[in-house]
C-alpha cells in the first residue's frame, strides 16, 4: 500500500511539473528524466567523434545549453544526455521517430525538411562548394564536365549539384558516399575529382589532415545553407524553451564565444585552427535572430 501511494504521489508530481501543453518529447524527457541528443560521425567542427569515442563540437555545445534550460523550465534536478550517433541519411528520421529530442550537427533548414521536422534559430549560415586536390587546375562548376563529383548521401548539396548538372547538361557523374569521411577518402584516393560539400564542412575536413596543403576550395556557391539543430514537429512548447535559448545565447554573446572556440582556436584532435571568422550572412542573422529562413 505504501509503493502504491509512493508511486501515485510521484506521477502526480510529474504531471504537475510538466507544462500543460507538452508534446511527446517533453513527456518523454519527464518521464525519463534522459534527453537523447544526436550527433554526427565526421562533421567537424559542428558534431564529430574524437578518437576515444567522445561527441564533440560547436553544434554539440549548443545543445549541451539548450539541454540545460530545457531541464531548468522542467524544473528537474538532473537531466542526463545520451548521444546517439546519426547518419546524413537518418538524422531527420531519427527525430521523427522520437529516437532522439534534438539532433546536433550540420543539417540545412528547408522547406521539404519542414514538413517533418522543426529547426531553431540558425547556428551557422553557409553555402555548397568544391573540393578539389590543389594541383587539379580545377576553379569552378563548369571545368568538372565529364568528370566525376562526389557528395554524402542525404544532403542538400548532393540534390543542389544533380540538379545542376541536369540543367546544365555538363555530364558530371555523381557519385554518393555514405558520409564526409568516406567522401573524403575517395577524393584523396583519385576516385573522385571533386567533394561538392558547405564549405565549412571541407575546410574542417581538410584542417584535420596531415597533408591539408595537398586540397583547396573552390568555385562559388551553389547554394545558401542555413544549418540549424533540429527539433521534433510536434512538440512547440520544446521547440519554444530551445529557440528562447538560442536567442538568449546570441543576445549574450555565449553564441559567438562559442564560435570563436570552435572556428578561431586550436580544436582536438589535431590542436588545428580553422581560422574561419564569422562570414557576413551569420553576423547579419543574429541581429534579429529568428527561426524563419527564405529556403
Amino acid at each position: 500500500m505504501k509503493t502504491l501511494l509512493s508511486t501515485l504521489c510521484l506521477g502526480l508530481a510529474l504531471a504537475c511539473a510538466a507544462p500543460a501543453d507538452a508534446g511527446p518529447a517533453l513527456e518523454r524527457i519527464q518521464s525519463s528524466g534522459r534527453i537523447v541528443l544526436a550527433h554526427r560521425e565526421s562533421s567537424v567542427p559542428f558534431s564529430y567523434l574524437l578518437p576515444d569515442g567522445r561527441p564533440v563540437g560547436y553544434a554539440m555545445d549548443l545543445c549541451l545549453k539548450l539541454a540545460e534550460a530545457v531541464r531548468k523550465k522542467l524544473k528537474m534536478n538532473t537531466l542526463n544526455p545520451q548521444f546517439l550517433l546519426v547518419t546524413p541519411a537518418n538524422r531527420i528520421q531519427t527525430v521523427v521517430d522520437g529516437k532522439a529530442d534534438m539532433e546536433c550537427g550540420s543539417t540545412t533548414n528547408n522547406a521539404e525538411r519542414r514538413e517533418k521536422v522543426a529547426f531553431t534559430v540558425p547556428h551557422y549560415i553557409t553555402g555548397a562548394r568544391y573540393l578539389v586536390k590543389a594541383d587539379s587546375g580545377i576553379t569552378d562548376l563548369a571545368q568538372f564536365e565529364g568528370r566525376t563529383l562526389v557528395s554524402t548521401k542525404g544532403t542538400t548539396p548532393l540534390t543542389s549539384i544533380t540538379q545542376a548538372n541536369a540543367e546544365r547538361a555538363l555530364h558530371i557523374r555523381i557519385v554518393e558516399a555514405p558520409d564526409h569521411a568516406k567522401a573524403m577518402e575517395m577524393l584523396a584516393a583519385g576516385q573522385a575529382d571533386g567533394f561538392v560539400m558547405d564549405d565549412v564542412l571541407l575546410y574542417g575536413l581538410v584542417a584535420a589532415r596531415p597533408d591539408a596543403a595537398k586540397y583547396r576550395v573552390v568555385g562559388k556557391f551553389l547554394t545558401i545553407e542555413p544549418l540549424a539543430i533540429v527539433l521534433p514537429k510536434n512538440d512547440p512548447e520544446l521547440k519554444t524553451i530551445v529557440d528562447d535559448e538560442m536567442k538568449r545565447l546570441i543576445a549574450s554573446h555565449e553564441a559567438q564565444a562559442l564560435y570563436e572556440r570552435w572556428f578561431m582556436k586550436p580544436i582536438p584532435p589535431k590542436n588545428t585552427a580553422l581560422n574561419l571568422p564569422m562570414n557576413y550572412l551569420l553576423k547579419d542573422f543574429w541581429k534579429y535572430p529568428s527561426d524563419q529562413v527564405p529556403y
